[in-house]
């Protein structure tokens, strides 16, 4: 048995910095709790220029937190209270991470100059480079670790134990001699990104795989689930292939079964030129967007079309696309303007992006990938899951003392700004600890012997059946249940996945001890895909295409409104978001107010 006042689950840059926060603001019977220390999205994922979103803080970026609120919340499908806090608390999160040695770039004046990113209408982004999240993970770590925060490692949440709509504890499994392990506690921040091992096409990392079944089994409500960012991705090593990648105007490439190349993007577009505008554009319009079916996303289409087909695709940065043969005089005018600004107009794909961007050659370079040689192959894929659990505006779930933080908190809407994400890990897990440390005093929740017993058999058989289950699982989400969904195909795996829920234990024996971390993880992937598809249904039927989307194989309306898609127990509804609220106020009522909500650590 672990007893201990707050328990973090995930090692990531949400999980850090509320276990740094809780321990700044005198909270100190905590741990950390992780799979792998070395594991997660924010540690293992960038793209070319990782952005990071907050307040304008430059002398030309005039901005409030009401301007910004007002930008998240019009995305659709965000609450307007939160959307408030994480403008308003996105300057004092962000400081704090220049503070702990985050380089963000500012100018000789030392303003943090910005720069638009997507669904932005000021210079608010801010990054690092590639691999800015890493950054901010290897920053607070440094910070935990100086304060000698515990962190158990190697510890795989199993179950998270409740007694009256409370946290009381939860549930692990060692994953090195696989052991049950008891912890208890009377606070829970969920840390543990996206779910990302919904998916088959997905570039989260392979070390990712989520934990909102935790939630789902606990009792708390999840929200817009139903909404996902898709976009293009390399498939060997895991990467994001947006802005400059595009930008410097790659081949694509597609190779089916018997070896046979061609170039195929011109022939899905109008013409070859319409084809360069169209993936220049994919620079700044990286994810998938029902809204530019005309556009940009016809780049999208074209690559889930071939891959339909059998082939393989690849963007290849050794030879020109067709329409370059003889300069970049046909490019459109934004597109010749920005490489002859970035002093790009090069010979070969390769050579433009290494002049604008040499970091995301080196990328590749360091994992075994040389574009100068050889051709990336690429998928459309999951990215980011905007949705998660249902919080407050303390980032609290329904659940009295669960919290959930990061990707795992489902508080970002339809249409996010670029970078939104980041922000929202350091004001969510900062809130939350803050919430933790000034509320009053209870008395400990006695421990009850016998709330749960282990569901999972060991089978002494080497079955490969839950693998299988898996696999397959994720391959059809990605083909029915993706940025391309067919209501009907949707129907029938919600039908097929409760069956497999209902008998999985019966069914599905681990191989052995070492097989038990794995079969935890299938079951929790189960539950997260039946509320998912869940939450995609309704959305498809009640507003068609939306969002990162394409609907078909039902008649459908179109999108009226922004609602909010709310699911527990597997059944969804929907929810009218709420306002974004007046704020401001008068000083001395403020002061007051402050002091009386704060009062046990002021």
């Amino acid at each position: 048995m672990n007893d201990f006042d707050t328990i973090i689950i995930g090692t990531g840059c949400a999980g850090y910095n509320a276990a740094d926060w809780l321990y700044d603001l005198g909270h100190r019977h905590i741990a950390m709790l992780t799979e792998g220390v070395d594991m997660g999205t924010s540690r293992n994922t960038g793209s070319d220029k990782q952005t990071y979103y907050k307040l304008s803080l430059a002398s030309d970026g005039a901005d409030s937190a009401r301007e910004m609120a007002e930008t998240l919340h019009s995305g659709g499908a965000m609450h307007g209270d939160t959307a408030l806090v994480e403008a308003a608390c996105s300057a004092k999160a962000f400081i704090k991470l220049a503070l702990l040695g985050v380089p963000f770039p500012t100018n000789q004046y030392g303003e943090y100059v910005g720069y638009k990113t997507d669904h932005d209408p000021r210079q608010r982004a801010t990054s690092c480079g590639p691999l800015t999240s890493k950054l901010m993970t290897e920053a607070l770590e440094r910070s935990v670790r100086s304060k000698n925060i515990p962190i158990h490692d190697h510890k795989q949440v199993i179950r998270l134990l409740t007694q009256d709509h409370q946290i009381t504890g939860l549930m692990a499994i060692d994953t090195r001699d696989f052991t049950y392990c008891a912890y208890r506690c009377d606070n829970l921040i969920l840390a543990t990104g996206g779910p990302a091992g919904v998916y088959f096409h997905t570039v989260y990392p392979e070390s990712q795989t989520g934990a909102a079944g935790l939630a789902l089994e606990a009792g708390a409500r999840m929200q817009n689930l139903c909404e996902w960012q898709y976009g293009l991705a390399s498939v060997g090593f895991r990467w994001n292939v947006s802005g400059t990648y595009q930008q410097a105007l790659p081949r694509y490439i597609s190779i089916d079964t018997d070896g046979v190349e061609r170039e195929f993007l011109p022939g899905y577009l109008d013409s070859p030129r319409q084809a360069l505008d169209m993936v220049f554009l994919k620079g700044y319009q990286w994810p998938f967007d029902v809204r530019r079916l005309g556009g940009s996303s016809r780049v999208d289409m074209a690559v889930h079309s071939e891959i339909n087909k059998g082939r393989r695709v690849y963007m290849d940065f050794r030879v020109n696309p067709t329409g370059l043969e003889h300069g970049f005089g046909d490019l459109s005018p934004e597109a010749y303007h920005y490489l002859e600004s970035s002093g790009a107009l090069l010979g070969a794909p390769i050579q433009r992006l290494a002049k604008m961007n040499q970091p995301a050659v080196d990328l590749y370079m360091k994992n075994g990938i040389d574009l100068y040689k050889q051709p990336l192959e690429v998928a459309v894929c999951a990215q980011h899951c905007n949705g998660g659990v249902e919080v407050d505006i303390n980032w609290e779930s329904g659940v009295k003392g669960l919290y959930a933080v990061g990707e795992a908190a489902g508080t970002l809407g339809v249409y996010r700004p670029g970078g939104s994400a980041l922000n929202a890990t350091q004001v969510g897990s900062m809130r939350a600890a803050e919430h933790i440390v000034r509320k009053a005093k209870e008395p400990c929740r006695a421990w009850r012997g016998g709330d749960w017993t282990p569901p999972a058999r060991v089978s002494p058989s080497n079955s490969s059946g839950t693998r299988e289950q898996r696999e397959y699982a994720q391959l059809e989400m990605s083909e029915h249940a993706a940025f391309m969904r067919n209501t009907d195909e949707m129907k029938r795996l919600l039908d097929e996945f409760s069956r497999m829920k209902e008998h999985f234990w019966r069914d599905n024996p681990a191989s052995g001890q070492d097989g038990l971390p794995y079969l935890y993880k299938s079951y929790d992937l189960l539950i997260t895909r039946v509320a998912v598809l869940s939450a995609m249904i309704i959305a498809a039927e009640s507003f068609g295409s939306r969002g990162s989307t394409y609907v078909n194989g039902a008649d459908v309306p179109v999108q009226t409104d922004g609602r909010i898609v709310i699911t527990q127990d597997g059944i969804s509804h929907l929810k009218t978001p709420r306002p974004i609220p007046e704020g401001g106020g008068w000083f001395e009522t403020v002061w007051r107010e402050y002091a009386e909500r704060n009062r046990s650590f002021l």
